[in-house]
């Protein structure tokens, strides 16, 4: 039994060495970009610090907004890779938190980002194109609505419009045709 664990183990070792070494140098070179912070990174990283949010939610169309304060602090993660966001202000009377991690994704080009929070146990989860010109990128995902348990569309574009201040816009179609369901200005502390 010893014999046949030490064989197997030594075939499964040479299997996965041979498996890594047959990587071309084309492939090690894509591995090495995929995996290396670059630029938007870098614009991602200027982002670190505390933010004080001023939020402007809509509960539905015909009804007048809920305003509202949020912080939220921002900080690169695992080697500049990721930015991890944490959040807290309140929410219908409710103390809220929430947290997303946002990257960038160096092989499909597109921002990414995850969202959760106290408010809910699902996973929002978008992605987009950066346009450096305006500075903004527009995010298209998915998440389930709690009143029907159905996938729903979602729709989010974050803008830098400068240094010291952001701006996060967000639809939902869950009536069938997309509204504006909140929006919230950042201005660095």
């Amino acid at each position: 039994m010893k014999t046949a664990i030490k064989l197997f183990t030594l075939i499964f070792i040479f299997t996965i060495s041979s498996n890594v070494f047959s990587q071309s140098q084309d492939d090690m070179k894509a591995w090495m970009e995929y995996m290396t912070p670059g630029p938007v990174h870098e614009m991602l990283a200027k982002a670190d610090g505390e933010w004080t949010g001023e939020v402007t939610m809509w509960m539905s169309p015909d009804a007048p907004p809920m305003k509202s304060v949020s912080s939220a602090v921002n900080k690169m993660i695992m080697g500049g890779r990721y930015q991890l966001s944490e959040h807290k202000g309140s929410m219908m009377g409710m103390p809220f938190e929430g947290m997303s991690i946002t990257g960038y994704d160096n092989a499909s080009k597109m921002i990414v980002n995850t969202w959760i929070d106290n408010m809910g146990t699902g996973i929002l989860s978008v992605k987009g194109p950066l346009d450096e010109a305006t500075k903004s990128c527009t995010m298209t995902g998915t998440m389930t609505d709690p009143l029907t348990g159905k996938e729903s569309m979602v729709k989010e574009k974050f803008t830098i419009i400068d240094d010291n201040t952001q701006k996060l816009e967000m639809w939902d179609s869950k009536s069938g045709t997309e509204q504006k369901v909140m929006e919230i200005t950042f201005k660095r502390k």
